[in-house]
């Protein structure tokens, strides 16, 4: 270590900072090697999956007040209800197919952790802290198709702050 008096470190401060072209270059190629790490990261096997398991919602007979107000209506005319539809029933899922779900969503997990800093302006510590938590946690197989939307939809959340990548 050598130690220098204030007046040295005034002028050596004071000497404007010079980039040479392979410093740029180095710059640009930083740059250019994490946007091709962020592109890696969506791939359309993830977004395949996500829509698999978000698209088995069951159907609802009635919206919150659509259903109700033309009861009410056909009520006050006298004519007859219609008939009342169960929801479809969700198929649970499979362990197996559980399990490949969550894989995938786990190896997504490890790959926004890297991708996530080159393609936000603010890191996204929430998001990132209910993703690592999601990832984590270990549900029971009864639990498991509400356990995986809930890590899709953590997915999609960040997916959302990330946008798009078209320049």
């Amino acid at each position: 270590m050598v130690a220098i008096d204030e007046a040295a470190a005034l002028e050596l401060l004071g000497q404007p900072v010079s980039f040479s072209t392979e410093d740029e270059d180095k710059r640009w190629l930083v740059h250019a090697l994490s946007r091709s790490l962020a592109a890696e990261g969506i791939s359309d096997d993830l977004i395949a999956t996500l829509e698999e398991i978000l698209s088995d919602r069951p159907c609802l007979p009635d919206s919150a007040t659509g259903g109700r107000r033309l009861d009410s209506l056909l009520t006050r005319l006298g004519l007859p209800l219609p008939p009342r539809q169960r929801p479809k029933a969700v198929q649970p899922l499979a362990c197996e197919e559980a399990k490949r779900i969550t894989d995938r969503f786990r190896r997504a997990t490890r790959q926004f952790l890297q991708i996530v800093p080159h393609r936000v302006a603010m890191y996204p510590t929430e998001e990132l802290r209910l993703l690592l938590a999601l990832r984590d946690e270990q549900p029971n197989p009864y639990e498991a198709l509400s356990y995986l939307r809930r890590y899709a939809l953590a997915i999609v959340a960040l997916l959302d702050l990330m946008g798009d990548d078209e320049e």
